[in-house]
């Protein structure tokens, strides 16, 4: 089954477009877990327990493991998703971008050593950078696109010269990504829930990719708003999936003894606001 395929049954199954992101910080878990790196994986198989009926996809990202030297700690967090929610896709967030040889070393560690079955990329080295990841059929990449942080400004939306119509970068990768790039059908684009506007404009671009939308909760970006520009449709086209990430705000929701139970409802709360905000555009 390939990611698209996982997606489309997840979300189908849970009825939902919210993906949690598991960004474990040891000095925020709860309890005697707090400040034990060694229980990263505790930690973050609880929030999975606590969520699994709730989301389309999981977000580990890989900094926050390996900043503590808990790269085992994910991947049996990993098997832990295989065994419990088997039907809820995996996303690794690591943001790779290099070329060659070094390129297919990165695919092997997210696709093999970990399981992932789709990873997130930066595009900025071109074309070369991504083929790699393309290699292997049915699973998914994510390009950086418009991303939610104020310093995206410094690259994404300048604009290029040298490209008929004078497109911004952004534009201009999601370009590419609808067209050209897309060998398999395999590619999706990673667009910050902060600029509401230029994931409207990506998606009129780029309609039928995948959208992978951080930036809702702990960063402030709109649901509705958010819903509402991915989910727009342009001529015949179906839009693409979205998968709307939030981390902070669920992990956290609670530092007491009731974190479970509050990361839970932050959870449904957030699915549900979502699945609101899709149905006032039918």
């Amino acid at each position: 089954m390939s990611f698209l395929d996982q997606l489309d049954r997840a979300a189908t199954l849970n009825h939902s477009m919210l993906c949690v992101g598991l960004d474990p910080e040891p000095s925020r878990f709860p309890l005697d877990m707090a400040n034990r790196p060694d229980r990263i994986f505790d930690f973050c198989a609880h929030m999975v327990d606590a969520t699994r009926e709730l989301v389309c996809a999981f977000k580990p990202q890989i900094a926050y493991f390996a900043a503590h030297r808990a790269e085992a700690q994910l991947e049996q967090l990993i098997a832990h998703i295989r065994q419990v929610a088997p039907e809820i896709p995996v996303i690794l967030d690591a943001k790779r971008g290099d070329i060659g040889s070094t390129a297919e070393q990165y695919a092997i560690e997210a696709f093999e050593r970990y399981g992932a079955d789709a990873v997130t990329l930066s595009p900025f080295m071109g074309f070369d950078s991504v083929e790699p990841y393309l290699k292997r059929h049915g699973k998914g990449a994510f390009l950086l696109c418009r991303t939610s942080n104020p310093g995206g400004d410094d690259l994404q939306t300048q604009r290029l010269a040298s490209v008929a119509g004078t497109p911004r970068l952004f534009e201009h990768l999601a370009h590419l990504a609808q067209t050209q790039w897309n060998l398999n059908g395999q590619l999706g684009l990673v667009v910050g829930a902060t600029y509401p506007a230029e994931i409207a404009r990506v998606r009129e671009i780029a309609p039928t990719l995948p959208l992978l939308i951080p930036g809702i909760g702990a960063q402030g970006g709109d649901a509705q708003a958010t819903v509402a520009a991915a989910l727009s449709r342009e001529g015949a086209h179906k839009p693409g999936p979205i998968i709307v990430n939030s981390s902070r705000a669920i992990l956290y929701a609670s530092g007491g003894a009731d974190y479970e139970q509050a990361a839970q409802l932050a959870a449904r709360e957030a699915r549900d606001t979502l699945s609101r905000a899709s149905a006032a555009l039918a």
